[in-house]
């Protein structure tokens, strides 16, 4: 298979690139900077922007499936940045699948594009997206999710995944985030210390993309479907915290804060910095209290049975890899 991943610099794409490349298929990879790592590996390498439709176009020539991890995470910012990165982002790799004949699109989505700030409980995939969004990321990405399943037919098989808060070697965003709070003493407890959070390790989001993908075509039910994908086993927020900072020779978190403290701040904050036009982001936001506070786990099952998803690597074999990777650098 030939294959385009898009954001293979970023930390999915990466693995989702590597895997592809592991069990014997072509990669061709587009990404806004210069990686003469994947380049030395044997992958074809375009650097452009997404919001470049020409270079879309281009790089979508001759594959056989389009990988879409390419994205702007966060939780504050300007809403064009998310928008035109996020969703028409999206929409010039949807017009050029179309255009350059690519017969399946497997589009990286997140669980945030059904959050609407309370509990999500064994949540699947009947979830409606809400009336309203607590900041630019998940409304952006719920646009092209839409887009994205909404574009198949029988010219362009295409399904989106929602893997939970992927975590594993080589992140760069989530838990150097968490130990670089812990060591300025600026991470705190949100809420009762209770909510139960679902997250997925890297590998196995990378191996459910792959098994989508293979599982794409006439009369396949991942067809013009979304999945949540995650470990299976949901953990205690608070808990998993403790034992990453563990890891990374930290205290545990000793100083806690309310929800509604933590609500209350984030909305100040956020006035604050809307007011002064500030780009740096609040220390603290509604939507990053809730995502703290509240818990957030989901079904699994339709990954299951649609197309065979089960999490190869253990939360505990996952850590231990983890651990061993900031031994070995």
């Amino acid at each position: 298979m030939r294959a385009l991943v898009t954001g293979a610099g970023g930390f999915l794409g990466r693995y989702i690139a590597e895997q592809l490349q592991q069990r014997g298929d072509q990669v061709r990879v587009l990404a806004r900077g210069n990686y003469p790592e994947l380049a030395a590996a044997g992958m074809d390498c375009i650097s452009a922007d997404i919001r470049d439709p020409d270079a879309v176009e281009q790089a979508c020539e001759g594959i056989d499936a389009v990988f879409h991890t390419a994205a702007i995470a966060g939780i504050w910012g300007k809403w064009n940045d998310y928008y035109e990165i996020n969703t028409l982002g999206t929409q010039h790799v949807i017009a050029a699948c179309h255009s350059q004949n690519v017969p399946k699109l497997i589009y990286t989505s997140s669980p945030s594009v059904t959050f609407d700030g309370s509990d999500q409980i064994n949540q699947d995939e009947t979830a409606a997206y809400p009336d309203s969004w607590l900041c630019h990321y998940p409304h952006a990405k719920a646009l092209a999710e839409k887009a994205v399943l909404a574009a198949c037919s029988d010219q362009l098989y295409s399904c989106a995944l929602r893997p939970h808060l992927i975590w594993g070697p080589r992140d760069s965003h989530l838990v150097p985030r968490l130990i670089e709070r812990a060591k300025s003493g600026k991470l705190r407890q949100v809420g009762d210390g209770q909510n139960l959070i679902d997250m997925v390790y890297v590998e196995n989001a990378a191996e459910a993309h792959l098994q989508a993908c293979d599982a794409l075509g006439k009369g396949s039910p991942v067809n013009g479907r979304a999945y949540f994908i995650s470990q299976g086993e949901p953990v205690n927020c608070w808990d998993w915290i403790n034992d990453l900072l563990k890891l990374a020779g930290q205290s545990h978190i000793k100083r806690k804060i309310s929800f509604t403290t933590a609500w209350q701040l984030g909305t100040i904050l956020e006035a604050i910095h809307r007011g002064l036009r500030l780009e740096q982001e609040p220390r603290m936001t509604r939507f990053l209290a809730s995502q703290l506070a509240c818990s957030h786990h989901f079904n699994i099952q339709r990954a299951r049975d649609d197309f065979g998803y089960s999490p190869r690597i253990s939360t505990a074999e996952g850590m231990r890899r983890l651990a061993n990777s900031w031994v070995n650098g």
